[in-house]
């Protein structure tokens, strides 16, 4: 039987393939977005969104992807609510397998995104978003002035640190070893700041709270005691994993699992483009991410032109 070849498929429904399918259905790509079982990106998590512009008073992640998913389909943007478990980019048309399709198309983009790591504990699912984030950049405000934890040592975490220091009464960085493993330049910038505190050898093993979050309970690495510390916000900073697995062996990726790009969104294969936190390892704003699906769908509408 022979299949119906798409002109584009889009993987991911987070605002950068979102964005993408908006641009590309206003620019006759007829595209299709594999949304995942779990459609929507790391917004889906996120309650209060203050800095996505032209919400002047704020909007719930779920509401904000909602809208742009509506956006997307008014523009005939067609969606499968499936995960992609296999691509074969070796020749166009690609070949983009979910559990019940086999799709094929002449043209792709990539925006799975990366999803946070967690700390892996039942309470600390309950309260995502009602006192634990993953992103201080996305929602320090919502702590300023109060006392938040930081989890982690490494880059990142020294990173969130000292954001936060400029907005929050006190910082206290919490890490499960003697000795931070981040770069020495920011420890120096962290520790100069009168406001973060250190806390070595313990690990948060319960988060307190049901609807919001009201404190921890710390144990000691070494002893096993264990503690409980009241505590406004808490801020996991252990890294993220970019949503990737299915690509191996078929696109550039670096030792961390990202895409690798040229211009900004162009892969190492010709025809497939790339949007959002799947090949951004430094800003993941959603702002960013839709912009990076802006200029995805118009290199792919210029690409598809060539191509004629």
């Amino acid at each position: 039987m022979k299949h119906k070849t798409e002109k584009l498929v889009i993987i991911g429904s987070g605002p950068g393939g979102l964005t993408a399918a908006i641009y590309a259905a206003r620019g006759g790509l007829n595209p299709l977005v594999v949304a995942g079982r779990e459609a929507g990106g790391q917004l889906m998590l996120t309650t209060d969104v203050d800095d996505f512009p032209g919400f002047d008073q704020g909007i719930q992640g779920p509401e904000l992807m909602s809208k742009m998913r509506k956006q997307a389909e008014r523009f005939g943007t067609r969606f499968i609510q499936e995960d992609v478990e296999t691509v074969n980019l070796e020749n166009p048309p690609f070949i983009v397998k979910t559990e019940n399709h086999e799709l094929r198309t002449k043209l792709l983009i990539i925006a799975t995104g990366a999803s946070a790591m967690w700390l892996g504990l039942e309470s600390e699912q309950r309260l995502i978003g009602r006192g634990i984030s993953a992103c201080a950049v996305c929602d320090a405000l919502f702590f300023k002035n109060k006392n938040v934890i930081v989890v982690g040592g490494g880059d990142t975490a020294m990173r969130e640190s000292y954001h936060l220091s400029k907005v929050c009464k006190k910082v206290t960085i919490v890490h499960r070893r003697g000795k931070l493993r981040a770069q020495e330049a920011l420890q120096k910038l962290v520790k100069a700041r009168s406001n973060v505190n250190f806390t070595y050898n313990k690990e948060i093993i319960e988060f307190i709270g049901q609807s919001k979050l009201e404190g921890v309970k710390l144990k000691d690495t070494q002893n096993g005691q264990t503690s409980n510390v009241p505590i406004d916000g808490v801020f996991v900073a252990i890294g993220h994993r970019p949503n990737t697995g299915f690509l191996k062996g078929q696109l550039d990726l670096d030792e961390k699992g990202y895409i690798i790009v040229e211009d900004g969104v162009k892969t190492s294969v010709a025809g497939v483009f790339v949007a959002g936190d799947v090949s951004d390892h430094k800003y993941r704003q959603a702002v960013t991410a839709a912009g990076a699906g802006c200029k995805a769908a118009l290199e792919a509408e210029e690409y598809l032109e060539k191509l004629r």
